[in-house]
C-alpha cells in the first residue's frame, strides 16, 4: 500500500515557474525543484500543464521561489487555471530576467534563469536537467515551504467565518 500523503512530509519549497510560448507569458506553481550541481537543476512539470509543452518548445523557463509573505491570492492565481485559457500576467506589472522570462518582485525573493539541457520522460511528468543562465536574490525572506503553505496559508483562507453551530457545524 502506498499512502501518498507520506509525501506530503518531503522538505519541498514552492516556486512560481516562469514561460512564454512566443506570443504569451505563462506562469505555475511548483513544488518540484531540486539542485543537482552548483550550475544545474531539475525541474519536473506535469505533461497535462500548459507550460511543459511551453518549456518543451522553447527550452527555457524561470524558478521564482515563493517567499512567506505571499498570499493565497497568488496560489489561486497561478495554481487553479491554466494557461491556456487565462492570461496569467495580463495586467501584472512585471520585470523580465535576461532570457526574456517574467519575474515578480514582491512575492519571490529571488528569480533563476534556466535553458533546458535535456528532459526526461517520467510517465506523467518531464524532468527538465537544467543549466543556470542567470541568477539574482531579490529580498532576504524566508522562501515558503509546502508545509508552511499548507498550515498558514491555505488553511488560514479556508476558515469558515461567521457563527458556528457547536452542534452540527452550520456557519451563519
Amino acid at each position: 500500500m502506498i499512502d501518498k500523503k507520506a509525501l506530503f512530509n518531503l522538505g519541498y519549497g514552492l516556486y512560481v515557474v516562469t514561460t512564454n510560448d512566443g506570443i504569451k507569458d505563462n506562469g505555475l506553481i511548483l513544488n518540484s525543484v531540486m539542485q543537482i550541481s552548483n550550475d544545474t537543476l531539475g525541474v519536473s512539470i506535469n505533461k497535462e500543464n500548459y507550460s511543459c509543452n511551453t518549456v518543451l518548445n522553447t527550452k527555457k523557463l524561470n524558478v521564482c521561489p515563493i517567499n512567506i509573505n505571499a498570499k493565497f491570492g497568488l496560489f489561486k492565481h497561478f495554481g487553479f487555471q491554466s494557461g491556456r485559457n487565462v492570461d496569467k500576467f495580463e495586467g501584472v506589472e512585471s520585470l523580465r530576467s535576461s532570457n526574456g522570462l517574467i519575474y515578480l518582485e514582491d512575492t519571490f525573493n529571488s528569480y533563476i534563469s534556466l535553458e533546458v539541457r535535456y528532459p526526461i520522460d517520467c510517465g506523467s511528468h518531464i524532468l527538465f536537467i537544467c543549466d543556470i543562465i542567470e541568477s539574482k536574490v531579490l529580498n532576504n525572506i524566508e522562501t515558503m515551504s509546502y508545509t508552511y503553505y499548507h498550515k498558514n496559508v491555505k488553511e488560514k483562507a479556508n476558515k469558515k467565518k461567521g457563527y458556528v453551530c457547536g452542534i452540527c457545524g452550520y456557519v451563519y
